[in-house]
C-alpha cells in the first residue's frame, strides 16, 4: 500500500486496507462527522504511520534488543484533546507521550503547500515519521530525561534541549526513509528526497521567525534552524545507523 502511495496512485483504492488494523496494534481516531474528509491525507499517513512501525520494531528487535510497542494514529482537522490537552490547528502534528498518540493535523499538509510551496509524498511522510520518532524517544527513556529537566534549568538552557531533541526526532524521519526504503516497504522516486528536504528547511525556527517578525532571537529556538533540521534528517536518511542520532552529545549543538 505504502508503495502506491508514494507512486502517486489513487490511496482510496486501499482505504478498506488500511482501516482493517489488528486490535492493539495501529488504530485510527477521528470524528465519524468528518469521516471523509481529506481522506486520501488520512490514508497516505496512515501508511507512512504504519510504515514506520515496521521498521522501528526491526531496528528495536535486531539493533537495540528492545521490544516496540505501537503507539495510536489519530487524525484531525482545526482542533483535537490530548491527554496533554488541546491543540489546535497552529498547533500543528505532534506527539503526546501521557497518551503514547500521534496526532496529525491534515491541514498541516496543506499549509505546507500553500504557504510554504512544498509538496510531495515524501515531505508530507517525513512529518509523520518525525512524529513518530518522538514515540521512540518515549520508549528510550529520553523524553523522560527531558521532563527531569523542565522547571530546572533555564528556559533559554531548556529550549536549546529541546532543540537538540527535535533534531533527533528529525534524524529517526530519515532514519525511517533509508531503512524503509532498503526494507522494500518504499520507492523513491527523483525528486522525494528533496522535498522533505524542503519541507525541514521551510519548518526551521529562524526561517519561521524571520518571515514572522523580520529577525530572529536564537534563545528561543526550540526546533533548529532550517539548516540544522535539513542536515539532521539528511544524515538520517543517508546513513541509516541508530547509533548515530546521539544529537544531545554533538559537539556542533553545543
Amino acid at each position: 500500500m505504502v508503495i502506491a502511495l508514494l507512486l502517486g496512485q489513487n490511496p482510496l483504492e486501499f482505504l478498506d486496507m488500511a482501516n482493517s488494523v489488528v486490535p492493539g496494534q495501529e488504530t485510527e481516531v477521528y470524528d465519524p462527522a468528518r469521516a471523509t474528509e481529506n481522506e486520501d491525507l488520512k490514508v497516505f499517513s496512515l501508511g507512512v504511520f504504519n510504515s514506520a512501525n515496521e521498521v522501528w520494531s526491526t531496528i528495536f528487535e535486531e539493533q537495540l534488543n528492545k521490544e516496540y510497542r505501537n503507539p495510536v494514529f489519530v487524525t484531525f482537522t482545526d482542533q483535537t484533546v490530548s491527554q496533554c490537552g488541546g491543540a489546535s490547528a497552529e498547533t500543528g502534528p505532534f506527539y503526546c507521550q501521557l497518551d503514547e498518540k500521534v496526532y496529525i493535523d491534515l491541514s498541516f499538509f496543506h499549509l505546507l503547500k500553500q504557504r510554504f510551496n512544498v509538496s510531495g509524498d515524501l515531505a508530507m511522510a517525513y512529518v509523520t515519521a518525525h512524529e513518530v520518532g518522538h514515540h521512540v524517544q518515549k520508549l528510550l527513556g529520553t523524553l523522560d530525561k527531558m521532563n527531569h529537566y523542565r522547571g530546572r534549568i533555564s528556559e533559554t538552557d531548556y529550549n536549546k534541549l529541546n532543540v537538540k531533541l527535535e533534531l533527533q526526532a528529525d534524524f529517526y524521519a530519515g532514519l525511517w526513509a533509508h531503512q524503509a526504503q532498503k526494507m522494500g516497504i518504499i520507492l523513491l522516486e527523483p525528486g522525494d528526497l528533496e522535498s522533505a528536504i524542503r519541507a525541514a528547511e521551510a519548518i526551521g525556527d529562524d526561517h519561521l521567525q524571520k518571515e514572522a517578525q523580520g529577525y530572529t532571537v536564537p534563545d528561543t529556538f526550540t526546533h533548529g534552524t532550517s539548516a540544522q533540521r535539513m542536515y539532521w534528517f539528511n544524515k538520517g536518511y543517508q546513513t541509516g545507523d541508530v547509533r548515530l542520532s546521539d544529537t544531545f552529545n554533538d559537539p556542533s549543538l553545543n
